[in-house]
């Protein structure tokens, strides 16, 4: 088919190109005289030279044309809509940067060259449309009308919001088996994620480069991240665009964001609060309890250390900070207090008191 297309073009462009060359034999061929053979002969010798001429400059035409598109190619699914748009926006580029040629040297030949210059673009248009096809009509906003959605159906994967993907939750359920239908992750909640990760608040840099290095570890684990290029310019905000894009695709909205959590529940989208399932599913740990941790840097406060259990929950011991590198301490479990970070233990040593509980930065 692509073959086809190419011997179409470069036919086209012959013939084009012929009846240019034929024109001017025939205009040279009057200026020998009307009378005589002359204007058929430069007809013919018009004809057959801008044949062969064309043949060749029509051939490394297409080949250049074919190179410059495959710069741009990536087969999108609104091809068809954006090469016709594209491919009559050459098209008519090409008659009007032709109408100078006419308005000025006034010969029988403008026309062709004008064609030929209208058709050239109009092609390279065209290509360029379907290559480009899902970009043009995403910016557009009308690829959720024109191309079918490659995202899984409905209710088998998770469209994920920026929260979730900088809360620890998510890996915790992907390495459960949890997410077995998989996850969608917008590129504007990506690119969100990465503007953080320069942000000059070392924790939320830290959250943010976190988030990205848990999606490879989602991916490594044998869970299925689509990355949907899906735009949606009727909206401002990333939660808004997210609560939009779940409808749009028919996709559960997972977030760790109980207002985005209401808001989608209002509109009757299904929705999974991984905040507060996570909160229901996290261990008790009541006062008493002894954990054996390791024991990895200083406290905000004099005499704390800091220990995280096999969840990520951080511990924070009292008047432990002589043993700060050391692994496997057991300690004794003061109270426990839910955090935006997550759960939070306060603990001592064996033998010693509960001072005062403070959090850690």
């Amino acid at each position: 088919m692509r073959r086809q297309a190419d011997v179409i073009f470069v036919e086209g462009f012959r013939l084009l190109l012929v009846i240019a060359g034929a024109v001017a034999g025939l205009a040279i061929g009057n200026q020998h005289g009307t009378e005589t053979s002359a204007p058929v002969v430069g007809v013919f010798l018009g004809a057959l030279v801008f044949y062969v001429i064309g043949g060749v400059v029509g051939r490394l035409l297409d080949r250049g044309l074919r190179g410059a598109v495959n710069e741009f190619r990536r087969m999108p699914a609104g091809e068809v809509f954006a090469a016709s748009v594209v491919g009559t926006t050459g098209l008519l580029l090409g008659l009007v940067a032709g109408l100078p040629l006419i308005a000025l040297v006034h010969s029988s030949i403008d026309y062709p060259v004008v064609a030929l210059f209208g058709w050239i673009l109009c092609v390279f248009g065209a290509r360029l449309g379907v290559a480009k096809g899902h970009d043009l009509t995403r910016a557009a906003g009308l690829s959720h009308l024109l191309e079918p959605s490659t995202d899984p159906p409905p209710g088998s994967a998770l469209l994920v919001d920026t929260s979730v993907v900088l809360d620890r939750y998510l890996l915790v359920l992907g390495r459960s088996g949890l997410l077995m239908g998989g996850i969608v992750v917008p590129r504007f909640v990506v690119d969100e994620v990465r503007t953080l990760v320069e942000s000059p608040d070392p924790v939320s840099s830290r959250r943010a480069r976190r988030g990205l290095e848990v999606i490879e570890a989602l991916r490594a684990s044998g869970v299925e991240v689509r990355l949907t290029e899906e735009e949606v310019p009727e909206v401002e905000g990333t939660a808004a665009k997210t609560l939009l894009l779940a409808h749009r695709l028919g996709l559960r909205l997972a977030t760790c964001s109980g207002e985005l959590a209401d808001q989608a529940a209002a509109e009757d989208l299904a929705v999974l609060d991984l905040r507060r399932l996570t909160t229901e599913l996290t261990p008790d740990h009541p006062p008493g309890e002894r954990l054996v941790i390791d024991l990895v840097k200083e406290g905000r406060q004099a005499g704390q250390a800091i220990g995280y259990l096999p969840e990520g929950d951080m511990v924070v011991v009292n008047d432990a900070l002589h043993l700060v590198g050391t692994d496997d301490v057991s300690v004794v479990v003061s109270s426990t207090r839910q955090t935006s970070q997550g759960l939070l233990v306060f603990a001592h040593l064996p033998g010693a008191g509960s001072p005062p509980e403070s959090i850690p930065d």
